[in-house]
């Protein structure tokens, strides 16, 4: 084959008129502004504001190809949650920072945990995600899953204060409700059964009641399992039914003497 046919192959196959990297690089840059905007001390609130505003209305209209589809109209909607958003997310390095021995300040919670990067950037697509915005709430949560290796879907339900220490691994899928005061360690698995199209409009993914802790490699399947109030719920356990309020479960390793030679 020549270049030429090569080139025009290759054209050929690029059948998705909207399928723009230009949306992913814009997300990343708008949702690494919003993260400095509420948070940086030398980033300064009103300059930034304004140019969030700006860029949110070239992602819009990168976006919404869809007629008749107003999203330029949710900027200030959203920028009315800003303040609401941000007093959660300081609820939530408040919690980590009174929970985990090894904080030392608000500081280092908000410069260096990646569970608190991934809490923000969720609580940030959250509500674009409520909106009905196409692609941008997915987006950033990719952002923050590529960071932090966590991944929580924009459309979950979670509480405040939330906890997670470590981080990487956690999986919370988009039908998840996660109540107040939950922590939970790396690798836990909120999910579904089983994945099937169908599924899309209905909870498949698990209900964490309040003051829950979900111990390293926990996996938690099904749209009605509730893990009841207060529980504990030890490291590697796997569960698809529901535990009541006040329980401890454990996963109980099976131990074995190996037989040497004499």
């Amino acid at each position: 084959m020549s270049q030429n046919e090569v080139i025009e192959q290759i054209k050929a196959q690029k059948k998705l008129p909207n399928l723009k990297f230009s949306i992913k690089e814009k997300t990343e840059a708008f949702t690494n502004n919003l993260f400095y905007t509420l948070f940086d001390e030398e980033t300064p609130v009103e300059e930034n504001i304004v140019k969030l505003g700006k860029d949110f209305e070239e992602l819009a209209d990168l976006v919404c190809w869809q007629p008749d589809t107003p999203c330029r109209d949710i900027w200030q909607e959203y920028l009315d949650k800003l303040p609401g958003i941000l007093e959660k997310l300081n609820k939530d390095a408040r919690a980590i920072s009174e929970n985990d021995p090894a904080a030392n300040s608000l500081e280092e919670v908000i410069l260096s945990y990646p569970g608190f990067f991934a809490i923000a950037i969720y609580r940030f697509s959250h509500e674009f995600y409520k909106f009905g915005l196409p692609l941008v709430p997915r987006l950033m949560a990719e952002c923050a899953h590529g960071l932090t290796g966590t991944d929580i879907n924009p459309g979950a339900q979670i509480g405040t204060p939330f906890f997670i220490d470590h981080a990487t691994g956690v999986v919370i899928g988009e039908t998840a409700v996660i109540e107040d005061n939950v922590k939970i360690y790396q690798g836990v698995t909120l999910g579904a059964l089983f994945v099937d199209r169908n599924l899309k409009d209905i909870k498949r993914h698990p209900t964490i009641e309040k003051n829950v802790t979900i111990y390293a490699n926990a996996t938690i399947l099904g749209g009605e399992t509730v893990i009841g109030a207060n529980s504990i719920i030890g490291g590697n356990v796997w569960l698809t039914a529901s535990v009541p309020k006040d329980s401890m479960v454990s996963h109980t390793p099976q131990i074995n003497i190996k037989k040497t030679s004499k």
